[in-house]
């Protein structure tokens, strides 16, 4: 459709766009002087918009570096809907788990870990993250219950999701992240593992992979955890 004719599209990208232009002008204030000395009109003057534009599309001074909730919320979903025929959702949510955790420290990119430093470095600012994070727990809840076909009145989807983003937001402010990420999957999986092997009469089968349930399982494979 010719962008002329398209005043919705357009309006919605000129939006998104100067949404992106506050909050990274933000980011680099905050990151060049330290997000207690940088205020919210400082960063309007900077982004050349006015203070009121920019609550518009941040209505606090935390939520202009807290600001990647759709993403989130989308690699979420991709992780336990896209994984591969063989992997188990929670050895897929223990990669991607891994994976934040390594950018979270600066593994590939050093701006990543100036970031996590800014935050945790303010105690409001780090409870808004913390928040905002867990947040996510009902996307990731009903994409395990939509993969595993559990009941709506089953907790175990929202359990897992609330274990599996806490542990990573634990394991980021820990002083080894890789390790207390592994560590906090060893107790989820083994958990796991201990409830289906009560829900099918057997005993633990640690080598036995988690995997959502198929139209041709029978009612205790339906019933093993994700």
């Amino acid at each position: 459709m010719d962008v002329a004719l398209d005043p919705v599209g357009r309006r919605a990208r000129k939006k998104a766009a100067t949404r992106a232009h506050i909050a990274d002008t933000a980011l680099a204030l905050f990151l060049e002087r330290g997000y207690e000395k940088v205020t919210v009109r400082d960063v309007a003057a900077a982004a050349d918009v006015s203070p009121t534009t920019l609550l518009n599309h941040f209505p606090t001074k935390e939520a202009l570096v807290v600001d990647l909730g759709d993403q989130i919320a989308a690699e979420l979903i991709r992780v336990v809907a896209d994984r591969a025929p063989s992997v188990g959702i929670l050895d897929a949510l223990r990669g991607y788990a891994r994976g934040r955790v390594d950018r979270a420290a600066g593994a590939k990119d050093p701006s990543s870990k100036r970031f996590i430093t800014l935050v945790l470095g303010n105690r409001d600012l780090s409870a808004y993250w913390h928040k905002t994070w867990m947040d996510h727990e009902n996307v990731l809840a009903t994409a395990i219950r939509d993969e595993t076909g559990a009941a709506d009145d089953d907790p175990y989807p929202a359990v897992i999701a609330h274990f599996v983003l806490d542990s990573i937001a634990y394991a980021i402010r820990s002083a080894d992240p890789g390790r207390t990420i592994d560590a906090a999957f060893d107790v989820i999986l083994h958990g796991a593992r201990a409830r289906a092997a009560a829900l099918t009469g057997g005993s633990e089968r640690h080598d036995q992979p988690l995997r959502p349930a198929s139209a041709e399982s029978g009612a205790d494979e339906r019933a093993l955890p994700p």
